[in-house]
């Protein structure tokens, strides 16, 4: 029993972790998305933007509580060899957090001539997030390489998931808006497209340069065969984002949720195969996920305190989406 649960365990919790992180890439990403599209907007349309976020956005960013939560207690050495190596990014988008919820709140209250200056800053910080979590993705999958190619690669990825996140926001924004601003938001998706599926592609294709654990992974059989359902998902949630987004009347005839759907599943499948391509290291190739993790003790202790909490963030982010499910309108304070 013993040996069995300090062989589980760990592999409990990096799934706790992994779709904790998931959870939060896609919840907090379309808000990043919606803010990083704010500029493209009318006045009045920002309010709607900004309203179609309102309830969500602050409890989306739980997951990434719960995902670094989990990390920490967990796995404390991973722990500590990644927030030595990011600390600075860390930094970065945790002022960028900061500036987008001060901003959201001082944006509706100020007298109408300090507005701007609030919409920009709520751009700003969710442009810098997304930057800055673009480039701690891109130091994880080189090992965290401080050499040029290591650096060029975390830039690259920096610089195109901003591109990704506004393609959730554009789907978040058809499914939540009609009329000029559903419009918009077709022809923001459409503007999107192809930026984010051409850093698709050439990220995949310099991962396993970047990385010889993942070329092992990649082009080693039978391993190919596993890896390559997900390729043609892709493919596949690509084809039809495409198709939605060129033809206005199939958003108008009530399809525009498929934007939302194709990139999320795109996502899900990059979460998965780079899940794939790493197993089983936690930081890849220095330390597997059972050299991680803390003692069988704390792990079993932590299981009642993750099998509380897991519940309770599944429990209230379905009752809040439910609750608020429907078409945004202009954001407003009042009684």
């Amino acid at each position: 029993m013993d040996i069995t649960w300090n062989y589980l365990a760990p592999l409990l919790f990096m799934a706790v972790m992994g779709l904790s992180l998931l959870a939060y890439v896609v919840l907090d990403g379309y808000d990043l998305g919606v803010g990083i599209l704010l500029p493209l907007a009318s006045d009045t349309e920002k309010d709607v933007m900004v309203s179609s976020i309102g309830p969500f956005w602050d409890a989306n960013e739980t997951w990434l509580v719960l995902g670094v939560g989990v990390l920490l207690v967990a796995f404390p050495k991973a722990h500590g060899l990644v927030l030595q190596a990011l600390y600075l990014p860390v930094m970065v988008m945790l002022v960028g957090l900061m500036a987008r919820g001060v901003a959201f709140d001082f944006r509706v209250k100020v007298a109408a001539g300090h507005k701007p200056l609030w919409n920009r800053i709520f751009f700003i910080g969710s442009l810098v997030t997304s930057m800055a979590q673009g480039w701690m993705l891109g130091s994880y999958i080189t090992g965290f390489d401080s050499g040029l190619w290591g650096l060029l690669f975390s830039l690259g990825v920096a610089l195109v998931l901003p591109a990704a996140y506004a393609m959730l926001g554009a789907g978040w924004l058809i499914m939540k808006t009609s009329d000029g601003l559903q419009e918009k938001s077709v022809a923001w998706a459409a503007r999107a497209f192809w930026p984010m599926a051409g850093a698709l592609v050439a990220i995949s294709l310099a991962t396993p340069i970047v990385s010889q654990t993942v070329f092992a992974k990649w082009f080693r059989l039978p391993e190919l065969f596993a890896l390559l359902p997900i390729p043609l998902i892709c493919a596949a949630a690509l084809w039809a984002l495409h198709h939605v987004i060129k033809r206005p009347n199939v958003v108008k005839a009530g399809y525009g949720w498929v934007v939302f759907a194709a990139t999320v599943l795109i996502f899900v499948m990059a979460f998965f195969g780079l899940a794939y391509s790493i197993f089983p290291f936690i930081v890849i190739d220095r330390l597997n996920v059972w050299e991680a993790a803390s003692s069988s003790q704390a792990l079993a202790i932590l299981a009642v305190g993750v099998g509380i909490t897991l519940p309770a963030i599944i429990g209230y982010t379905v009752f809040m989406y439910r609750v608020f499910w429907g078409k945004a309108r202009e954001l407003t304070y009042g009684l």
